[in-house]
């Protein structure tokens, strides 16, 4: 955590910075320069960001795109980008929080500090009316990144279609990107646990390990089922979850607030129909299931 759903709140909070001038970076961890693109350095960042625009902010998956133009450049909305000339890319990790003005969306992360101390701030900019915007991170597993390549991503989990998730289930990674032309689970599966390849960012973007959970919870799939054994009507199924998960528990307002979360623990009974739950680990991560309806 942070997933999807707490970086949709981020995106909340980052349009409180559009229309807005960056006069300053007040804060940089070199160790979470993400120089994907070849040019996030301290110096590129310096470059791109001092006297740049923040005209639109978005998301896809668990990254967060701000959008930058010349500081007379028209700012628009979340989700319009037409005036860029610089993309500032924003990961969290698993304990990273948006800050903005000294106020953030989200107070507390699961998994994290109950406390919030701006000496975690990893990366933070103040803005020419004298505001701030900083990335607060305890353990340091995010990042910034000047331009990420965002192809690399598979579609946005909140707005995959069937055939996406065919595709996402599929030996090639680069199946996710070009549903068109999935064909059905079967021979085009994977072998690979499904858990692992719903929370592949090239596949899905957006999901991670309790959003997982709970998905394959609703849909009545056992996390380590490879993913070549689903049947279509399994496939649909697990669309569904997909879906309906993402939607209620973003109106909840986070990853953590899934029907089954109060039974990942040992002794933990599964809400649905009693039965103990049980843990492993399937893909690297912790995972729990009802061994009664996952399959």
């Amino acid at each position: 955590m942070p997933e999807l759903i707490e970086v949709e709140l981020y995106l909340r909070t980052a349009t409180r910075t559009i229309g807005r001038t960056i006069a300053a970076i007040e804060r940089l961890d070199p160790f979470g320069l993400r120089n994907g693109s070849g040019r996030t350095t301290a110096a590129g960042l310096e470059a791109a960001l001092v006297g740049a625009t923040v005209v639109a902010a978005r998301r896809i998956g668990k990254l967060l795109l701000l959008d930058l133009a010349a500081s007379d450049g028209v700012a628009g909305s979340a989700g319009s980008a037409s005036s860029a000339t610089d993309v500032l890319g924003l990961r969290f990790g698993m304990t990273g929080r948006l800050v903005v003005d000294g106020s953030a969306d989200i107070d507390e992360l699961l998994y994290s500090s109950g406390r919030d101390d701006a000496a975690w701030d990893r990366f933070r900019v103040r803005f020419d009316d004298g505001g701030t915007m900083a990335v607060r991170d305890p353990r340091r597993l995010g990042g910034v990144e000047l331009d990420p390549d965002v192809n690399v991503l598979g579609p946005d989990a909140t707005a995959i279609t069937l055939a996406e998730v065919r595709a996402a289930l599929s030996r090639s990674a680069g199946s996710a990107r070009s549903a068109g032309s999935a064909r059905s689970a079967g021979s085009a599966g994977s072998r690979a646990a499904v858990k692992a390849r719903i929370m592949d960012q090239h596949r899905i973007a957006g999901i991670g390990n309790l959003l997982a959970d709970e998905i394959l919870w609703r849909a009545g799939i056992a996390p380590g089922v490879a993913a070549s054994s689903l049947s279509g009507a399994r496939i649909v199924r697990l669309h569904a979850a997909i879906v309906s998960t993402l939607a209620e528990l973003t109106e909840r307002g986070g990853s953590h607030l899934g029907d089954v979360m109060e039974a990942r623990h040992l002794g933990g009974l599964c809400p649905r129909d009693g039965a103990a739950m049980r843990v492993a680990q399937v893909g690297g991560r912790t995972s729990w299931w009802c061994p009664k309806h996952q399959r």
